[in-house]
């Protein structure tokens, strides 16, 4: 599904649901999208895709939808859900990941906010190590919970490793970022969008141009993010990580 999300092309779900773990999935922009059709069902009679609403739910039928695409993009994987979920089987999860090992064309963005699972789960796949084309990524959003999902994806098998700071919730202070090739910052947008102070965007974008990890300002956030947009310091941070390194 094409996105508005300014850090990727494409959103594929073959996934959908959650549970909230943390303080950054207070206000999840997923589940209130999701929870909106629960229990719908369309005009034609069929049930809306959301009529479970934000229970997690597989959905083995969207697993082929990346082989369809002939035009290469940048794939968000599971943008509604998390995909290494206790809620996932290691069989679902191994057809995800082989239909990204079939299809090198495109780059795909994975994102997860069970750091521990992820590393484990990598840890007996070293071809992962080979495929510039996966880029493995954790949540961030404050020190308690956010932070120390860092040495944990250091730790996993990835060619590319990303941060999602987002929604920013506090000062993350010094972050080891070796081995860390991108870092995106975001704000929280919504009705209920907790404050961002510029100054933690800062201190994260100046350790990363220090260190020479790739850095993308996403937005400020709030509860008109069209309003408040997505420059730092009079400019926009667009950059993207060098598979290559």
């Amino acid at each position: 599904m094409a996105t508005k999300i300014e850090w990727t092309d494409e959103t594929w779900n073959p996934v959908t649901g959650c549970v909230k773990v943390s303080p950054g999935c207070k206000h999840c922009y997923a589940e209130t999208f999701a929870e909106r059709f629960r229990g719908t069902v369309m005009p034609t009679g069929k049930l809306h895709p959301f009529y479970p609403g934000f229970d997690p739910t597989l959905r083995p039928e969207r697993l082929d939808q990346p082989l369809q695409w002939r035009t290469p993009r940048r794939v968000f994987v599971n943008s509604m859900s998390d995909l290494f979920g206790e809620f996932v089987p290691d069989e679902f999860l191994a057809r995800v990941f082989d239909v990204m090992r079939k299809t090198p064309q495109h780059t795909y963005q994975v994102l997860t906010k069970r750091a521990g699972c992820l590393r484990e789960w990598t840890a007996s796949r070293p071809w992962l190590k080979h495929a510039p084309h996966i880029w493995l990524g954790v949540s961030v959003e404050d020190q308690k919970y956010g932070v120390p999902r860092i040495a944990e994806l250091r730790h996993a098998m990835a060619a590319v490793r990303f941060l999602s700071i987002e929604p920013l919730l506090e000062r993350l202070g010094t972050l080891d970022l070796r081995r860390i090739d991108w870092v995106i910052v975001g704000g929280e947008s919504g009705a209920r969008a907790r404050e961002m102070d510029p100054a933690w965007v800062r201190e994260i974008r100046d350790q990363c141009v220090r260190k020479d990890v790739a850095f993308f300002f996403k937005q400020w956030g709030g509860v008109r993010k069209n309003l408040t947009g997505r420059r730092l310091d009079g400019r926009t941070w667009d950059q993207f990580p060098d598979a290559g390194r």
